[in-house]
């Protein structure tokens, strides 16, 4: 099973939408609050856990990533998910994305 996990709340992947997205990284950026974003993704083929840097989780797997894992890989720095001022639209659009990668 794949989720997404903002902050402390945490909803499957297909049940992650644009208006839940945003209103969570938003409700938390008005409260002053770094935001992390954890998205776990278990499928076939693919089994990485990506965080946004405010998550403070350390880096890398015990194994090389295959090559759709490093497709989502490439994606997730392209959308711009590995910087701290990523924003919802980012996520968003890397979600959306991914569907055609998994």
């Amino acid at each position: 099973m794949s989720t997404v996990k903002i902050g402390s709340d945490e909803r499957p992947l297909e049940d992650a939408d644009a208006q839940w997205i945003n209103q969570q990284i938003n409700r938390r950026r008005d409260d002053g609050e770094d935001v992390c974003v954890v998205v776990r993704l278990n499928e076939p083929g693919v089994n990485v856990t990506l965080a946004t840097p405010s998550c403070g989780c350390g880096g890398g797997g015990g194994r090389k990533a295959n090559d759709q894992e490093s497709a989502v890989l490439g994606l997730w720095t392209e959308r711009g998910m590995n910087q701290a001022d990523f924003n919802g639209g980012s996520l968003v659009a890397f979600l959306a994305q991914l569907e055609r990668l998994l």
